[in-house]
Order: C-alpha cells, then sequence, then structure tokens
C-alpha cells in the first residue's frame, strides 16, 4: 500500500494550504500558548504566585473557553479556533483530554505531518486558523 506525500500540512484532513480553515502554523501557536499562560500567571498573583496555582488557571481558562468559544483566549486573540477534525463543535470531554495531554507537555511537542499535537490526535481536535 502506497501513501501519496502530502504538499501542505493539513491536507490529508481535507484542509485548506492557507487562509481560513487552514492548519494553526507554529508561531501563532506559540504565541497563544505565551498570551494563555501568561494570563494564568498573572491572575495567579492573587494566589501567591503557587506553581501549581499557575497550571491550574491555565487548565481552567483551555477547559472554559474552548468549548464556548472555540479557543482559548490566545488563540482567538491569534485569529485561530480548535474544533473537531470535522470542523465540528468539540464538546465539553475534547478540552478536558486535550488539556490534560497539554499539561503534561511531552504530547504537545510530538506532532505528525498535519501539525497536530498528540493531545489534539488523542481529543480528535485540531487547532485551525479562523
Amino acid at each position: 500500500m502506497t501513501h501519496e506525500a502530502q504538499s501542505y500540512p493539513g491536507e490529508r484532513l481535507g484542509r485548506p494550504p492557507a487562509g481560513s480553515g487552514s492548519i494553526a502554523r507554529l508561531g501563532r501557536r506559540v504565541g497563544a500558548l505565551f498570551i494563555d499562560y501568561g494570563a494564568a500567571y498573572l491572575i495567579s498573583g492573587f494566589f501567591g504566585w503557587d506553581p501549581l496555582a499557575i497550571l491550574a488557571l491555565f487548565a481552567a481558562i483551555q477547559i472554559v473557553f474552548i468549548p464556548t468559544i472555540q479557543g482559548s483566549p490566545g488563540h482567538r486573540i491569534l485569529g485561530l479556533r480548535v474544533v473537531q477534525v470535522d470542523g465540528s463543535w468539540v464538546g465539553l470531554w475534547r478540552p478536558i483530554i486535550r488539556t490534560a495531554l497539554l499539561i503534561v507537555v511531552i504530547p504537545a511537542v510530538i506532532w505528525d505531518a498535519d501539525q497536530r499535537g498528540l493531545h489534539d490526535k488523542a481529543a480528535g481536535t485540531v487547532l485551525i486558523r479562523a
């Protein structure tokens, strides 16, 4: 069985090569992560800068905002959305699985040819440009 090489990330998923609906690229992903983690860091100041509070707030931001506004505040600020692979709403459990694996870090830095981290693959989600 032969597999054709894809010419751009997301081609196998039926995503366009660029623009709205295309796979989010590294720069925007990292930028969104910094925005969300920075917000969690600042908010945690009310709790004494406890590292566990920062992580818990980061997780809460992801779990609350992904199903409600289709992405975290960082995602939305940078023009990204989190959807199921078929483009539909992520539901309530996918953000929990995605976030649990994201805060472990390793699954998020292992990507496939579509630039989807293991956290997205396990949750059946994809981060796309809005």
